[in-house]
């Protein structure tokens, strides 16, 4: 005998769409900015970390909190205790962690508390999708058009943080980010500002998860056998262990990109407090493809959808390699984020939803996210300085001619994981029958 939630037979529960625009806004509201202030010198405002201290802080403690998700957070959401409950503790200490963090100047201390901090945001991610589908009637079709609020979430903070505390006289211009201002004079260190504001929204969706979330029950509360071994079980299925080891490399490009672009940006001649905004703009073409992506998938299937979402990667990191280009072209060129966002990642949300035992549903999106936000991150921690160093980068920080051949080998990576995954990936699972 399981519990199950109720299902909204028609149309999408709003507090669904809420849940994603907050759990987003959290996230994209310090981590954009994360890589500029971590390696800006002291002098400047920033904290003056190296590239691979930069990789660690955001690596290390992702791969921590990734890999004790499964034991933790699946296993109590699956067996024990409702879902919104869970994510209401996990978030309201987790807020207090980030604003503390804004407080730190060690590299020891940032590494220290982001690991915790990771511990209990990471299995937010997965279980906010997890909880969203399970209260969806149709979520292949229904699941990206919740999805996209979370993409709506990071284009608001993106924008509405820098006008509000990194710029002053604020005109509109016809460029991307299309509104321009003046650097406050401490625009750097303001920046580091950003860790409290996502400390305060995570405090805020920690009461809306307790007190508004629907009901989410765990669905096996009886059953003995632990949830992560019974995930693991999925391994036996092709797909999914086609999918899991294609994940990896497209996880580092995307950790990369998340590391790298907004110090990129500012070394191809993007004002700082416009790193946000452009990097915004793939957030754009993020809400589009998740617009369509139900019907795409429908159309295409997996396999196709997933496989362009790839190869958009390669094609990225392609054109941020080629020399010479003006800061426009590597602005105008965060429009092809959303595609590789929201082809590759939001089709394997569902399709690991699709293909999991729904006993297992929270575990097994949580045991994806190890993947994405655990092993890659550790893995990409180590590797973005060793391929900075690879790619010429003088002290072992990147500039302009550096990136660019730093990116021509993340494109390469790119390349080789769309022919793997187009290769070796066959979908093993159907729709359901119509209901009578």
């Amino acid at each position: 005998m399981t519990n199950s939630p109720p299902i909204l037979k028609k149309g999408i529960d709003p507090r669904l769409c809420v849940m994603m625009f907050l759990e987003y806004g959290v996230k994209g509201l310090w981590m954009p900015l994360a890589g500029i202030f971590l390696v800006a010198e002291v002098s400047a405002g920033g904290l003056g970390f190296n590239e691979t201290q930069k990789g660690m802080i955001i690596g290390i403690p992702l791969a921590i909190g990734a890999f004790s998700a499964p034991f933790i957070a699946g296993q109590l959401t699956d067996r024990r205790f409702a879902t919104q409950k869970f994510l209401g503790v996990m978030l309201f200490f987790a807020g207090i962690l980030k604003w503390a963090t804004a407080y730190q100047t060690t590299f020891s201390m940032w590494l220290g508390i982001s690991i915790i901090f990771a511990i209990l945001y990471v299995p937010t991610i997965a279980l906010t999708n997890s909880l969203a589908m399970q209260h969806l009637s149709d979520p292949k079709s229904q699941f990206p058009k919740v999805r996209l609020w979370g993409t709506i979430a990071w284009i608001v903070v993106s924008w509405v943080f820098p006008m509000i505390w990194l710029q002053t006289n604020l005109r509109i211009q016809a460029l991307p980010p299309f509104i321009t201002g003046d650097n406050v004079p401490d625009v750097t260190m303001r920046m580091i500002d950003s860790m409290k504001f996502a400390g305060g929204l995570s405090i805020l969706f920690a009461f809306f998860s307790w007190f508004i979330l629907p009901h989410t029950p765990p669905s096996s509360k009886n059953r003995k056998e632990l949830a992560f071994v019974e995930a693991l079980g999925l391994f036996r299925k092709k797909s999914f262990l086609v999918l899991m080891l294609i994940a990896l490399p497209v996880s580092i490009l995307q950790t990369l990109y998340m590391m790298n672009t907004s110090p990129f940006l500012k070394e191809s001649g993007l004002q700082a407090s416009y790193v946000m905004p452009a990097m915004s703009l793939g957030q754009f073409s993020e809400i589009a493809a998740l617009a369509f992506l139900g019907v795409l998938l429908t159309r295409f299937g997996f396999r196709a959808i997933m496989t362009f979402g790839i190869a958009c990667y390669a094609i990225r990191y392609g054109i941020f390699g080629i020399p010479g280009l003006p800061v426009e072209v590597h602005v105008t060129v965060q429009l092809m984020h959303g595609l590789c966002f929201g082809c590759f990642y939001a089709g394997a949300f569902i399709y690991v939803q699709r293909i999991a035992p729904k006993e297992i549903h929270h575990t097994a999106q949580i045991l994806f996210f190890f993947v994405m936000m655990g092993l890659a991150p550790a893995l990409t921690g180590v590797l973005n300085g060793w391929l900075a160093d690879l790619a010429g980068a003088p002290n072992g920080v990147l500039d302009l001619p550096s990136y660019v051949r730093f990116w021509r080998i993340a494109g390469i990576i790119g390349v080789v994981s769309a022919v793997l995954f187009w290769i070796f990936f066959k979908d093993e699972t159907s729709d359901p029958e119509p209901a009578d």
